[in-house]
């Protein structure tokens, strides 16, 4: 059974509505002058003019060349870090789950710093392959990355290294 009612009860109090929040006026702005770009004569700042050089003020010259410098010219060129070497094993970064749901692809360049011992010091984004998820997953699995360190003739030297990241859904 259903009964319908058809005053509103007497019982209830009349609230009044909430009044609407009043806008602030806004001022009119009045627009600020040009300053002149051009400098008259007057206000034109004075030119510095360097004073000649002396003789007591120029290097010496030597016929003969430094040490440092000879020394400088014979140093053995730096051979880049590598990452690529098989018994690294260097394991690929996972794709994220969330990034392959998305169907999200890409290439990341990051800058890794390789130190002396073939350990990641420092990794940087280069270029980003337009997914954080992605990047994230390139630059927290580089970390943990070995490389064969740079060298200086026959001396391990921390070096600078690019390293390319794909992320590519197959199918």
């Amino acid at each position: 059974m259903v009964s319908l009612i058809t005053s509103a009860p007497a019982s209830a109090p009349h609230t009044p509505p909430m009044p609407l929040p009043v806008r602030p006026k806004y001022e009119q702005v009045k627009p600020v002058e040009p300053v002149p770009l051009v400098a008259t004569a007057s206000e034109a700042p004075a030119k510095f003019v360097a004073p000649a050089p002396t003789v007591r003020d120029l290097p010496a010259i030597d016929a003969a060349p430094r040490q440092s410098d000879s020394a400088a010219a014979t140093a053995p060129a730096v051979v880049l870090p590598r990452f690529d070497a098989a018994y690294l094993q260097n394991p690929p970064p996972a794709y994220p789950p969330l990034a392959r749901r998305m169907g999200e692809q890409g290439r990341v360049f990051l800058r890794v710093l390789v130190a002396a011992d073939g350990v990641a010091h420092q990794v940087e984004l280069k270029t980003t392959s337009g997914s954080t998820r992605l990047d994230y997953a390139a630059l927290e699995t580089v970390k943990r990355w070995r490389f064969v360190p740079a060298r200086q003739g026959d001396q391990a030297v921390a070096a600078w290294v690019v390293v390319p990241i794909s992320f590519t859904l197959e199918g």
